[in-house]
């Protein structure tokens, strides 16, 4: 009977690791194919999935092989589960949440950038009495994927400082001007001021949000 149990382990090290991979790719396989049959919505619960095999087979692995440190085929056969961890598990899984991202399952943003150009800023330095202008773009998402307008709003934590739309609609990948102001005599301190942009379709509401930090200087 020991025998026979001995007989049934991969003669060298080399078998058991590709044994592992191949008992990892099954198991990822399975969890896929599960997976895609029972989310039914194109967002929902797909990060999830695209996670779940490389975090089962990743620190199963691992603790397989350190459980069986002394054991040499053994421990290739946990090594092999890694590996599938990696390629295809993780290798599918990222390239899953890049489609969603494309798609704006993963959410949208707004990007705002200097009206002159250049890199898109967060936080910025102004003096009371100043305006500057900017441009906002809504991104993580594309207009094949998300068409139609994006109705756009502003946010404001003082009522000295103000960002100015003059158009209130845009679609995905639009720049739009945004004027922001602050008024004379507004206090020295940092405020937090926003762009939001709403789609309303099929039912459901897609946000982007884009937040800039005003630093008001003396």
């Amino acid at each position: 009977m020991i025998a026979s149990a001995r007989r049934a382990w991969p003669s060298s090290p080399l078998a058991a690791f590709l044994l592992g991979w191949g008992l990892g790719v099954g198991v990822f396989l399975l969890v896929r194919a599960a997976g895609l049959a029972l989310l039914s919505g194109p967002c929902e619960g797909r990060t999830t999935l695209a996670l779940l095999a490389p975090l089962l087979l990743g620190p199963g692995g691992l603790a397989f092989t350190a459980s069986n440190w002394a054991r040499p085929r053994r421990v290739a056969l946990g090594l092999g589960l890694v590996v599938a961890s990696f390629l295809p598990a993780l290798a599918v899984g990222a390239r899953d949440i890049g489609v969603l991202r494309g798609t704006g399952c993963a959410g949208g943003y707004v990007v705002v950038t200097p009206a002159s150009g250049g890199k898109s800023v967060s936080e910025l330095n102004v003096r009371a009495g100043k305006t500057l202008d900017f441009t906002a773009r809504v991104g993580g998402y594309t207009r094949q994927t998300h068409p139609g307008e994006f109705r756009l709003s502003t946010q404001s934590s003082a009522p000295g400082i103000t960002l100015t739309l003059p158009d209130r609609q845009a679609q995905a990948g639009e720049s739009v001007p945004l004027r922001l102001a602050v008024a004379p005599g507004t206090p020295p301190n940092t405020y937090t001021v926003g762009v939001r942009a709403t789609q309303k379709r099929g039912g459901q509401t897609y946000t982007a949000d884009g937040v800039l930090t005003v630093n008001v200087l003396r």
